[in-house]
């Protein structure tokens, strides 16, 4: 049976484009999936603790199970001070895990093979040609850091989120909309309706 794992991150609650985003996700997922079953996570509400000295392995082999137990994984990112949440950079920690994740003699990757969709927000503009392109750390991290797992990302990303509320952005608010609805329209493309999942 088809197995979803939906991990949100965003501290923003309702206010969240990610969180909004993945929900969307997650539907699509499982009207193309039907009888799929789906395992939660919110990082912000349960962050992991950061890798310290008395760092259980315990919790990273809770975490990696989870997604050995998934065909597909949906991770919510939101750009915070222009990189990841460190909830999410210490989630990646824990899952990074020598004989968990990877193969500790040959390196091979253990956790290859599944969709892994990361549903972005950035409230900003960081695109070509942008003052601030090159300036989401987030996205240029993530494959890197999760890359010794076999975990392959694939980004959606809606950007000028914080344009409806921030003055300053106010005249990007059509770019904003657009930026939204593609997104939307990529997440609804990624699922067949009534697709069989193995």
């Amino acid at each position: 049976m088809a197995h979803l794992l939906h991990i949100d991150s965003s501290i923003q609650g309702e206010q969240s484009v990610s969180r909004r985003l993945t929900a969307r996700a997650a539907e699509r997922w499982l009207a193309a999936h039907p009888g799929g079953t789906v395992t939660y996570r919110d990082l912000a509400a349960d962050p992991p603790p950061h890798l310290d000295p008395g760092t259980s392995a315990a919790l990273s082999a809770e975490l990696v199970e989870e997604i050995k137990a998934a065909d597909t994984i949906l991770l919510g990112l939101p750009l915070y001070n222009f990189g990841p949440p460190s909830t999410v950079k210490a989630w990646v920690d824990h899952i990074v895990a020598a004989g968990l994740s990877f193969d500790p003699v040959t390196h091979a990757g253990l956790l290859g093979g599944r969709e892994f969709v990361v549903l972005q927000s950035r409230g900003g503009g960081f695109g070509p040609g942008t003052p601030r392109e090159g300036w989401d750390h987030a996205q240029s991290w993530l494959p890197h850091g999760v890359a010794l797992t076999g975990l392959e990302p694939r980004f959606i990303t809606a950007e000028l989120t914080m344009a409806d509320i921030n003055p300053a952005l106010a005249e990007f608010k059509p770019l904003a909309a657009q930026s939204l609805a593609d997104a939307q329209d990529e997440i609804d493309q990624l699922w067949e309706v009534g697709e069989n999942a193995a």
